[in-house]
């Protein structure tokens, strides 16, 4: 664990493998196609599948996703302190070729939008509200990526810009790929990848005809100020 610790640290991002079995995997692939996609939360065009609020919207994935050996790994790196605070189910079919620039994750999802000290960069989306918080929240927060799929360079692997977390907040035009170099997060179906919200990242268009299906959850401990509650907030 010791090593992975070091790779968040440092790297912003670790990659560990066979956190979930293939069967584990099956099931909970079983579990999404049986959920009602009627609600506003799922989108789904030849692009792509998509459904926000995830866990909420397929409460009978949270079992299966939060296996003892996700929950030791938390544990480990992070302590139990933490909860769920957003989740989305990501699916880039066969004939997908979207690509997502340079980014880092600066905004959490809250219940409503009010004049906030600290708080700017208001937006709502179908009633979801997000605004960027305090640097220190982003900070603090985590991400858990679980593959349900092989993804690699050629089919939508995120790629990242290693200690780039370290810069805080900064535009991805700064980037320096002279300076800086990109490195892509190829990780095996079952396995999991841990990245820090300020890491910045990206992904290209898949050149092959591979899915690639994906359930991001961020986390944190943070108490939001009296007058916002977290939009999505989940205990495991």
């Amino acid at each position: 664990m010791l090593q992975h610790q070091k790779a968040i640290d440092g790297n912003g991002f670790t990659i560990i493998d066979d956190v979930y079995t293939a069967n584990e995997v099956e099931n909970m692939i079983s579990v999404i196609k049986l959920a009602d996609q009627s609600n506003l939360t799922f989108r789904k065009t030849l692009d792509l599948f998509a459904i926000r609020q995830f866990l909420q919207e397929v409460p009978g994935v949270k079992q299966l996703l939060f296996n003892n050996k996700l929950k030791n790994i938390i544990g480990g790196l992070f302590g139990d302190d933490f909860f769920v605070v957003k989740s989305i189910y990501f699916d880039k079919p066969e004939k997908s070729n979207w690509f997502v620039a340079w980014h880092q994750d600066l905004t959490i999802g809250v219940d409503k939008k009010t004049d906030i000290s600290g708080f700017s960069s208001w937006t709502n989306k179908l009633n979801n509200f997000a605004v960027q918080p305090p640097l220190e929240i982003l900070q603090n927060n985590f991400t858990v990526r679980i593959h349900l799929d092989n993804t690699d360079q050629f089919n939508g692997a995120l790629k990242v810009i290693p200690g780039s977390h370290k810069n805080n907040i900064y535009r991805a035009e700064n980037i320096d790929l002279v300076k800086e170099t990109e490195t892509f997060c190829n990780v095996n179906a079952g396995g999991i990848m841990i990245m820090r919200p300020l890491l910045m990242h990206a992904s290209d268009r898949s050149s092959t005809s591979k899915r690639r299906r994906v359930i991001h959850v961020e986390f944190s401990k943070a108490d939001l100020p009296a007058e916002i509650n977290w939009a999505e907030k989940e205990f495991y």
